[in-house]
Parts: C-alpha cells; structure tokens; sequence
C-alpha cells in the first residue's frame, strides 16, 4: 500500500518535511514554562526563599520569652526528640538569649540586636513563631524544607511551582537557586526529581565561592561565533525532535526543551547577572561592597534583577560546604553575630528594594531555617536542634503585614497556641500562589504525588 502524504513526509528527508507540516498544522513542540492560569484568585506571582542553613535560634532572635530570661540557669525536664533520647525525659539548663529584645514598628513586634535592620521592617513582617516539622538532623529537616520529604527523592517546592504556574519569560528558567551546598541534601534540594526536566532548579554559582563569581556554568561558548552557534543548535534540535516524534520518548522530550531554554539564556541571562549596571546608592543598601555583607548582598540583589524579569521560584542561600551549616551553633553562640551581621542589611535591604519598586506586593519573601534552636544550653554556650518550635516568617504576596501567628511555650522549646506543621506553610504558600496543594499532583509510579503527601492546610490566619 502506498503511503499517504503525512507518512511520506515523514519518512523522506530525514523527516523535517514532517517537522514543517506539525509547525505548520499547529502541532510544533509547545513551552512548557509557559504561563499557567493558577486554580484559585492568586496573591502572589513569584517567590524568594531567603535560606538560612543550619536552623538560626528563634529565642536569640524574633521568639521574645521574658520567662526564658527570668528562669536562666534553672534546670528544668525536657523530652528528647534525637535517636537515642526520643520520648524520654532529662534535665537541662535554661540559657537566656544572649542579646536583647526590642519592641519595633507600629505593630510593636520584638526583635533581638541580632537584627537592627530587619527590625526597621517589622510592620510588612508576617511572623510564624509556631512553626514544627519532620527530622532532626540537618540533612533530612532541609529537605523536608524543600521538598516535603526526609528521606525519599522528591520535587523541590521551586520545581512544583514551575510545573504548576509555568514562567513569566520565557528566556529564564522559572526555578533558580542561587550558591547552593552541595551538602545536607545538596542537589536534591533543587531538584525535579520525576517531574519533567525543566522543572530542575538552574544553580547560580556555589557554595564556597565568592557571590562575585556567581554565573551559569558553560553559558558561554568561546569557540563559535553567535551565528554559527544558532545554525549549529536548530540543526540538532531538528534531529532531536526527528527522533522523539518516533520513540516518543519522554525523557528526550524533556532534554529537548532544556536545550531551548539553555540557548535561550545565552542570550538573557549574562546581562541580568551582571550587577555593574545597578546604581552605587542600591549596591550600598544591599551592603555590596562591604567585606562582612557583600557575598550575600550580591545574591540578594541577584534575586531581586531575577524576580523583576519574571523567574517564578529563586533560592537565596545562606550556606557553605563545611560538615557543619553556617547557622547550626551547638557551641558559641556568640556566632550567630556573625552570620545575622552578613545577612541583615542584605535581607533589609532586599525588603526595601522591592516595596519600593512596588514589587513586594506580589512576590512572597520565605526567611527561616529547617529548624530552630533549644532554649537549653548544649555545652556552655551552644544550643541545639530544636523542630518542635521556632520561628519563620513571610513578607508581601498576600500575607499579613505587622502580624504574629502562633506561639511557642513559655520558654520556647515546643509550638503550642496555632501550631504550623512544614505542610501546612507549603500548602499556604501554594494557596497564595493561586495553586490548589491538594489538586497539584503529578502521576508517577501508578500514584498521585504532590509537595504535601498526604498532609497540609492552608493556615487562612495569616493571609490579608
């Protein structure tokens, strides 16, 4: 039988006659990152996690317990909650925070000195100080954070947004994560585990390096000219598409549309990385140029140029490549100093930046860590995990500015008035996004999975 015209097209010419027609039939590869229509009215459209590796004290920092400071030096009985304590009780010392409270803002929230800029912004703040999650140990409490799982290979809550909601430019990735550890978690937390490819979060740079040298690696070709690089990427997508349209191959798909967007940046993204066209007076408000802050205030800056353009999820982190994370002080907590000092003035900064480009509105700013830290001294003057309390909070997209959501006991070791379970953030977040975290799912393995298991409810508490 003689074939027909589709099939011969197909066949003839290494079947870029078919490629021709599907273009012309309307059949052509489509976007994936395209926009999306959320599900629901949304609040926000992107969202900046300002990562704080290694679980800062929230009773040091933004969780003010006069009790704590009344009872210092008392031993009272706490419920272990590591392997070999789990359940059972033991005597502890209370530890004070080491540095004072204050009342800021209009809305009177309490800040530690930890933070004398952050505390400028108190009244757009949306304090969560009843926060709880899953895991102990950093490595499987920092991918909960990110992916809603401890131990099992997950989609980041980055790569679940791109997937739900697409991106704003299609010359971007939707997903950035900016200096990223290769540690606790490392890639897979910005990874898009069974989701499609292009939903894995595109890495800035890394951990360990200065934020000065934070770029895409291989974005750059030294070896072709612009015009021959174009001739010679079409002629091998043509080839890809060719052999995907007969395997109807997912993966290849999937690698496909990477390989678009891959070249698209070329052309994009070297610009927006480049922080010289920014006026001295915004580097100085991020703190660039000052030795202590200008790592994290270049990344800082960086996420603000990537929301602006239309990147929908961008990781800020606060990390490094040692055994243990910046924030994790199970001994001198004097250093907490340090690390609030780096990334004070850059936070504030970012605050600032936004709400004045009218930008804060509709992008949703995460601070926190995986979790908090112990009212009770470990050593001298450490302290310890702590993911039965501690505090996060949210800035702009929808939420309530100059609140305070829930509380710890007394002293703060364990959430008890309004308790936020890490699902629970997640599914709110999702829920200011416009995206339903119970309709969310994505097939895999002959089940429905989705960033919140089984679990989560939008906590309508906090939002405006």
């Amino acid at each position: 039988m003689l074939p027909n015209r589709r099939q011969f097209l197909k066949s003839s010419g290494c079947g870029f006659g078919s490629l021709a027609l599907s273009s012309l039939l309307g059949q052509g590869a489509t976007n994936p990152l395209s926009p999306k229509s959320p599900g629901l009215p949304a609040r926000a459209k992107r969202v900046i996690f300002l990562f704080m590796a290694g679980g800062p004290s929230h009773v040091d920092s933004f969780d003010y317990k006069p009790e704590l400071i009344k009872r210092d030096g008392q031993t009272i009985d706490f419920v272990g909650v590591r392997k070999n304590t789990f359940g059972k009780k033991s005597q502890r010392k209370l530890l004070k925070p080491l540095w004072d409270f204050k009342q800021h803002g209009q809305s009177g929230r309490w800040v530690s000195s930890l933070f004398p800029h952050i505390a400028k912004h108190v009244d757009d703040l949306c304090f969560i100080h009843s926060m709880h999650t899953e895991g102990v140990a950093h490595g499987p409490s920092t991918l909960f954070l990110h992916t809603g799982a401890t131990n099992l290979v997950r989609p980041s809550m980055g790569s679940w947004v791109t997937y739900g909601l697409g991106t704003e430019n299609e010359n971007l990735p939707g997903f950035v994560t900016i200096m990223p550890s290769a540690s606790k978690g490392g890639p897979r937390n910005y990874s898009n585990a069974f989701l499609p490819a292009i939903h894995q979060g595109t890495c800035i740079g890394r951990a360990g390096l200065p934020a000065s040298q934070a770029t895409i690696r291989n974005l750059n070709n030294s070896h072709l000219a612009l015009n021959s690089q174009s001739k010679q990427f079409n002629f091998l997508q043509q080839l890809n598409r060719q052999q995907a349209q007969i395997k109807n191959d997912q993966n290849l798909n999937a690698a496909i549309d990477s390989f678009d967007l891959a070249f698209r940046m070329q052309m994009n993204a070297p610009d927006i990385l480049d922080l010289s066209e920014e006026s001295e007076a915004t580097k100085s408000m991020y703190g660039i140029g000052e030795k202590s802050t200008d790592d994290y205030g270049r990344q800082c800056l960086m996420a603000r140029r990537l929301a602006e353009r239309g990147v929908r999820f961008i990781q800020v982190n606060y990390s490094d490549e040692s055994v243990n994370p910046r924030w994790d002080q199970h001994s001198n907590m004097p250093k907490h100093k340090v690390h609030a000092h780096a990334t004070d003035q850059p936070v504030a900064g970012l605050l600032q930046d936004l709400k004045q480009r009218g930008l804060l509105e509709d992008t949703l700013v995460w601070w926190g860590g995986e979790f908090g830290r112990t009212p009770f001294s470990q050593g001298k003057d450490g302290r310890d995990h702590n993911p039965r309390g501690f505090t996060t909070w949210l800035a702009g997209g929808g939420t309530k500015p100059g609140y305070a959501h829930g509380s710890t006991d007394e002293v703060g070791d364990t959430a008890v008035t309004d308790r936020l379970h890490m699902h629970d953030l997640h599914a709110t977040m999702l829920h200011l996004l416009g995206l339903d975290h119970e309709r969310l799912t994505y097939n895999y393995a002959g089940r429905d999975f989705r960033l919140t298991d089984v679990a989560g409810n939008v906590e309508h508490g906090i939002i405006a």
